[in-house]
């Protein structure tokens, strides 16, 4: 089932006749890194002394066959260890490459806790030496010095990442009696806590109805015992432990298609400017490279943009696709292809622009030289006459 409107919300509250004791599970924290305008075509055959795997997704039973998705270069780093908010904590780490010039980085902590509320402290995860957003940062700048080999056009600095969180609770859940608990019930029931820890309020009486219910809007269900609920900067899967990864990794996917999307909207505008500054000059030889790097431009986003449409694109099964299709509306991704779209379409019409003065000046020496070949011509004939 999938819901985009709210739900009337309930009487029950955690201290109802229906509440659960325990949570257990993980969260995964997603970073996507822009890294280079793209990398070279050749395996990448070790990482940080780590030999490198093909990535692949063990699709659970529902999925049907011919599932198909991208397939990255990726590294299971070694795991740490460090002191969390609840006591110490195991840190499973996964780089993945992609083509694009782009870097995916995963951290998984588990946790197992007695209340929701409780997973609002692993929003901004810190340890006792320092915060996990400073590891990862480290961690992809040690990844891009060793891939300076494999990158083109790499970046002079490391940009902002793009960082998503996932709260990845084991299912079924059981009630205080121990009976299985629906997840949609569940939901309905904690609609407010969950919304709490997607927006990162440790208050939750502080949060509005308003804002629970679009914060939870957006929440899909195949079976009676899982859930997904996907919000802008986080979102909660519900399931059986073995069918975590491929919602993940449709998030993960998504995350660094808006990483790239950002990426490309930079240097569309970088190119912008720079060619309406250019094209206040006079001189004709600046004209023309103006008009070689537009050309140049246009080229290769064209051909970045399909590569990025070929990684994010995945088949055959259909609960996936609704996962994705949602995400993608909670990141706006539409709104960034239509934005890029525009100022490809003013990039187009600035080398029209350029192409149409080149080929007026020359139509213009060309009559030019008609006109004094005629002279010339003339000339000549007047000169043979008097002889």
């Amino acid at each position: 089932m999938v819901s985009l409107v709210g739900h009337p919300e309930t009487s029950h509250r955690p201290g109802g006749s229906i509440s659960v004791t325990r949570y257990a599970g993980e969260v995964v924290y997603i970073y996507a890194f822009d890294v280079a305008y793209e990398m070279a075509r050749l395996p990448v055959r070790e990482l940080l002394g780590h030999p490198l795997a093909q990535f692949s997704v063990d699709a659970s039973k529902r999925s049907p066959k011919q599932l198909f998705f991208y397939r990255p270069q990726m590294v299971r780093l070694p795991p740490l260890e460090r002191i969390g908010p609840r006591g110490p904590v195991r840190l499973e780490r996964v780089v993945k490459l992609l083509p694009v010039g782009a870097v995916s980085i995963t951290v998984r902590v588990p946790f197992d806790v007695t209340r929701i509320e409780d997973l609002v402290a692993y929003h901004d995860l810190q340890f006792s030496n320092g915060a996990l957003h400073q590891e990862v940062r480290h961690l992809a700048e040690e990844v891009c010095r060793e891939l300076s080999p494999y990158l083109v056009r790499p970046i002079a600095q490391l940009a902002e990442e793009e960082a998503y969180t996932v709260f990845c609770i084991e299912s079924p859940l059981q009630t205080k009696e121990g009976t299985p608990l629906s997840a949609e019930d569940w939901l309905k029931i904690h609609r407010r806590e969950v919304a709490s820890l997607l927006t990162q309020e440790p208050d939750v009486d502080h949060l509005s109805k308003q804002e629970s219910d679009e914060s939870t809007g957006r929440y899909l269900s195949y079976y009676e015992h899982d859930l997904v609920v996907v919000d802008w900067d986080a979102a909660l899967i519900m399931d059986e432990p073995q069918n975590f990864d491929e919602t993940l990794y449709v998030m993960e996917l998504a995350n660094l298609q808006l990483a790239e999307l950002e990426a490309y909207d930079r240097i569309l505008d970088e190119a912008l400017e720079r060619s309406y500054r250019d094209l206040g000059e006079q001189p004709l030889r600046r004209k023309g490279d103006v008009r070689r790097e537009l050309r140049e431009i246009r080229i290769d986003l064209a051909r970045l943009s399909d590569e990025l449409s070929n990684i994010t694109k995945f088949f055959g099964d259909w609960h996936l696709a609704r996962i994705y299709e949602n995400i993608s509306a909670r990141f706006h991704l539409g709104d960034w292809h239509r934005t890029i779209d525009e100022k490809l379409k003013t990039l187009a019409n600035l080398y029209q622009l350029l192409q149409h003065d080149q080929t007026n000046r020359w139509m213009l020496m060309l009559e030019a030289t008609i006109v004094l070949l005629f002279v010339i011509d003339l000339v000549l004939l007047f000169v043979g006459l008097k002889g």
